[in-house]
């Protein structure tokens, strides 16, 4: 993995070579620098077509070369500009509006403050929705301090609101790979305070500790994780007997996983592919790797609209539900050089290997949807012989030495939270699944949950669909109590055995 432009993983100094080969084998999402001058100036601007008021295209100082105070005297952040605090308030406001359940939670939480104590370090994507969750946290008692999880996806408004407010915050839109880790240890490693909680997605910052404040990591009470990839590193690092304090699985509960990755990414496919290509979808030929959550509803938004889709799949279970939805199901080899457009949904690696786009036909369009940015192999595109143009933000055209284009989104990174942006209302249902994790892990008796790896509890995913549906003016039906003993269920729930599966 070795590269000219520095891999990321290399940054962090390990005792042993064990460690390291442990660590190399985790996908990672911070990205490298960019080759020329041109890229790594626009991958830089603070805007993208996602909502952004901002351009600051015109200032190139790093954040980290800057001395900026919040109006209280505080200087301890890290964010593009401070003055922006007022354009991400409003964002935040008009976020609040569709994550109502989030807001009711903080009303009938925030007499009893069942996070007093709560030192959370969190690292995921900043954006006003994920503000929402933070101020949800704070009113609840916690004291919090905030990385992004993604290089591109900060809203940068937002994150000087945060600041503003007394947030210690630290990121901005298109930072460096190097930016990407000093913010992480910036957020842990800060005198006089300790965190005992750690809200993750992707499992960047969970590593971060782990390997770099060993005692931090063995006193945190708590770990809440909401990526696929960040749950698999959780469950490696279990397995391997080096997890040494309780961890939820928020991706698997089913408010997150069968919500935020199905209809979540069925209406932002669309979003992203149009803000960044003006693609016409109508009889296009689609590939779309990978038939999990992702893939379900990449594919029902894209089929709708008349686009020709197939999938690929490893997984004989998921493959029959592709045959039965009405999807091909294909070899992406057997099928690369028809495709006008190729999206991955899986978590993994390599799985557009540099041999297929090779053989893609001029004009294709590239791009993911998981969370990880190694599905497709983009470093084996920044090489002597293929030229990169930045057409417009977080769109380049690799050009090969036959003037074949193929175009890349986002440098191969999440499509939905880089290029566009992403339902708040799903987002509420999952910010309300992580703040009832951290309190639960938080408050848990000593003893009810050991060194392992849990989901959320039933109850509680019930819990949290039923704060959501006010919005709907929903009326659920109550069991009589006939019923219920006839069901052998409590009238109040669980209503679903564990191993149901929706």
């Amino acid at each position: 993995m070795a590269h000219k432009h520095g891999h990321r993983r290399e940054r962090i100094q390990f005792a042993n070579t064990e460690d390291k080969q442990e660590f190399s084998k985790y996908p990672t999402k911070a990205g490298r620098r960019s080759l020329s001058r041109s890229i790594s100036q626009s991958s830089t601007d603070s805007y993208s077509s996602a909502a952004s008021y901002t351009d600051s295209s015109d200032d190139e100082t790093s954040p980290r070369d800057k001395t900026q105070v919040n109006s209280h005297g505080s200087s301890d952040f890290c964010v593009k500009n401070i003055k922006q605090a007022e354009f991400g308030r409003r964002e935040i406001e008009i976020a609040e509006q569709d994550m109502s359940a989030l807001i009711s939670l903080r009303k009938r939480a925030q007499g009893e403050k069942p996070l007093a104590g709560a030192k959370i370090v969190g690292c995921t994507h900043i954006t006003a929705q994920t503000a929402v969750l933070i101020e949800t946290l704070v009113a609840l008692g916690a004291q919090c301090r905030w990385t992004a999880c993604n290089i591109y996806s900060t809203q940068n408004e937002v994150a000087a609101a945060l600041a503003e407010t007394g947030v210690p915050v630290f990121a901005w839109k298109g930072e460096s790979e190097d930016d990407f880790w000093w913010c992480i240890d910036r957020c842990v490693n800060t005198e006089g305070w300790q965190a005992n909680m750690i809200l993750d997605d992707g499992g960047d910052l969970t590593h971060w500790v782990y390997k770099k404040y060993p005692s931090v990591f063995k006193k945190v009470r708590g770990i809440v994780e909401e990526s696929v990839t960040g749950v698999h590193r959780l469950y490696q690092l279990s397995k391997a007997g080096k997890l040494c304090v309780p961890a939820m699985n928020v991706n698997d509960s089913v408010t997150k996983q069968k919500f935020d990755n199905l209809y979540c990414c069925r209406e932002s496919i669309l979003d992203g592919l149009k803000r960044t290509t003006d693609i016409m979808f109508g009889g296009k030929q689609v590939v779309v790797c990978g038939y999990g959550e992702v893939g379900k509803g990449c594919c029902t938004a894209l089929k709708a609209l008349g686009a020709i889709v197939c999938i690929t799949e490893i997984d004989p279970i998921c493959a029959l539900q592709a045959c039965m939805d009405g999807f091909r199901v294909v070899k992406l080899s057997e099928v690369i050089r028809q495709m006008d457009v190729v999206i991955t949904c899986t978590g993994n690696k390599n799985v557009v290997t540099r041999e297929q786009l090779d053989r893609m036909k001029n004009g294709c369009i590239v791009c993911n949807m998981g969370h990880s940015n190694t599905e497709i192999d983009v470093a084996s595109l920044r090489s002597p012989e293929l030229t990169w143009e930045r057409v417009r933000s977080q769109v380049d055209h690799i050009i090969w030495p036959d003037g074949k284009r193929v175009v890349l989104l986002a440098e191969g990174r999440l499509l939905n939270l880089s290029c566009s942006t992403v339902p708040t209302f799903v987002l509420s249902i999952t910010a309300t699944t992580q703040a009832l994790a951290l309190i639960e892990l938080f408050n848990a008796p000593e003893g009810r949950y050991k060194q392992d790896v849990y989901l959320l509890p039933k109850k509680m995913d019930e819990y949290v669909a039923s704060l959501h549906l006010p919005n709907f003016d929903a009326h659920l039906t109550e069991l009589s109590d006939e019923q219920a003993k006839y069901m052998g269920l409590n009238k109040n729930g669980p209503f679903k055995p564990n191993y149901y599966r929706y």
